[in-house]
């Protein structure tokens, strides 16, 4: 008797690129996909796709983790409880962050998140490196070794009093990220307008949740954005700006790419669906609804979507930042906390998906090609996972989500999959979910139930790769050839 060709056929859907959607059967062995066409077969296996989307499993490349914040709260999710909600929303990759502090040593801070995340992932996973202590052993020792095992990324902020990072040593780490071929990512906010902000709102007795949008007035963005493109261009180093999300953020970064500059840009559901009007709650509850830089305006959301249509942005994240509605999170500094005493940050790896495809796909608003973009392909070719992740073609891993289009969804507290104990959705009506998710050839995630064992996803070596690569064209300033011989990088 001969034996079937294939581990598994996914048979019969409608299989989505970023340039095209066709009929096709996906067939996987091991756990790579080997064939897309019509009529494979046989396989030891087969799911009926028919009526049915084949997309490639999400990559969520903004993800905190188990993270400790430099106030010294814990995240609400570990790796086991966060990347089982990424899974059940369709997602099969994600880059988490290993948080360094000050005072910490930058190895072992990778190590111990390391060591969490062989515990618990149940999906694959790679990690930026926050770096909050530049120091020269930093730079110099720890850094470049790090990202040759395979961290090709860095993330500074440049806002929140314990972490935030000053524009000389901001350069310092720039030109260590161009020696060592990694991308730098940004939290870009101008910490002194939020500072001074904060003190004026407090003094006069602005303390509820809502006044926390107000704080991070929106010109804070834009201006922290044009002072971060022009160091990033001073040494020619390529950068990710993080959630965007005001229509002069987004209009700052269309000019940088005009001139020709090699930034990238993403934002999160939260800038596109939620509003500042979220967070005016009776009591404390609009803490719930708080996240760094918080939502904002109706006009704003309609700057993004055009942002995003046009490829200004081209990756949407979740930025999971999840913390409990109690004295372990949101409420650790009593039940009528101010704004500034509330942990920032909202859950969202399990509803990123739906939420898009919803607005996306459901309702018409860029299309499906559109939404593998920039949720799956884009985010996977900038950190340098594609064509392994991010794509249904031949010789990619076989991560796949396996969407229903049809069928109809009210979101609640009670259906998500992470500890945070409430999604800032709940409530919405959606249209379209994600109903078998494979990994690595692994159907993890069917009948609505979770079939991967904790530990079971694994890491993600990466260089920094294309993306993270310098232009090669000098500003002035930097140029021998018209800087009087001068030699800065």
């Amino acid at each position: 008797m001969t034996e079937p060709a294939y581990d598994l056929i996914i048979r019969g859907g409608r299989v989505a690129t970023t340039t095209d959607v066709f009929e096709a059967d996906v067939a996987i062995a091991g756990e790579a996909i080997v064939a897309v066409g019509r009529g494979l077969g046989p396989a030891k296996r087969e799911i009926d796709a028919r009526g049915k989307l084949v997309l490639p499993g999400g990559v969520d490349s903004h993800c905190h983790i188990e993270q400790l914040s430099a106030a010294g709260i814990m995240n609400a999710d570990t790796f086991e409880s966060a990347t089982t909600s990424a899974a059940f929303g369709g997602t099969t990759s994600v880059i988490s962050f290993a948080a360094q502090h000050v005072g910490m040593q930058l190895g072992q801070v990778l190590e111990d998140y390391h060591a969490l995340a062989r515990r618990g992932a149940v999906i694959d996973y790679a990690f930026h490196m926050i770096i909050a202590d530049p120091t020269k052993e930093t730079l110099e020792r720890d850094l470049p070794l790090l990202i040759r095992q395979g961290h090709g990324s860095i993330k500074i902020f440049m806002t929140y009093d314990r972490l935030k990072i000053d524009d000389e040593p901001l350069l310092d780490i720039l030109v260590a990220a161009r020696e060592g071929g990694a991308m730098l990512c940004a939290h870009a906010e101008n910490h002194g307008i939020i500072s001074w902000m904060v003190k004026r709102l407090l003094a006069r007795g602005y303390s509820h949740p809502k006044y926390h949008a107000i704080s991070h007035a929106r010109f804070s963005e834009a201006e922290a954005f044009n002072r971060l493109i022009g160091m990033a261009a001073l040494v020619d180093q390529p950068i990710m700006i993080f959630h965007v999300s005001t229509a002069e953020g987004a209009q700052t970064i269309r000019d940088a790419r005009g001139q020709g500059l090699k930034v990238f840009a993403e934002t999160c559901p939260q800038y596109l669906f939620l509003t500042a009007d979220d967070l005016d709650k009776p009591g404390a509850e609009g803490a719930k609804w708080m996240c760094s830089p918080p939502p904002r305006r109706k006009d704003d959301q309609e700057a993004l979507w055009k942002a995003l249509a046009l490829g200004d942005l081209q990756t949407i994240s979740s930025d999971h930042a999840p913390y409990r509605f109690d004295e372990t999170g949101k409420l650790r500094a009593g039940p009528n906390p101010n704004f500034k005493q509330v942990a920032n940050g909202l859950p969202g790896l399990e509803m990123r998906l739906p939420l898009l495809f919803d607005a996306m796909v459901s309702k018409g608003q860029l299309g499906l090609e559109k939404f593998v973009e920039l949720t799956a392909t884009a985010p996977a070719k900038i950190y340098n996972l594609h064509p392994r992740k991010g794509s249904i073609a031949v010789g990619a891993d076989a991560d796949i989500a396996i969407w229903d289009p049809d069928r109809r969804i009210t979101v609640t507290d009670a259906m998500m999959h992470d500890l945070a104990g409430y999604t800032p959705f709940a409530g919405r009506s959606l249209q379209g979910w994600p109903v078998t998710v494979l990994s690595r050839g692994r159907v993890i995630v069917e009948s609505g139930k979770l079939n991967a064992s904790p530990g079971s996803g694994r890491f993600l070596a990466r260089s920094g790769g294309e993306a993270a690569k310098p232009t090669g064209r000098l500003v002035a300033d930097m140029s021998p050839e018209q800087n009087f011989g001068a030699k800065l990088l």
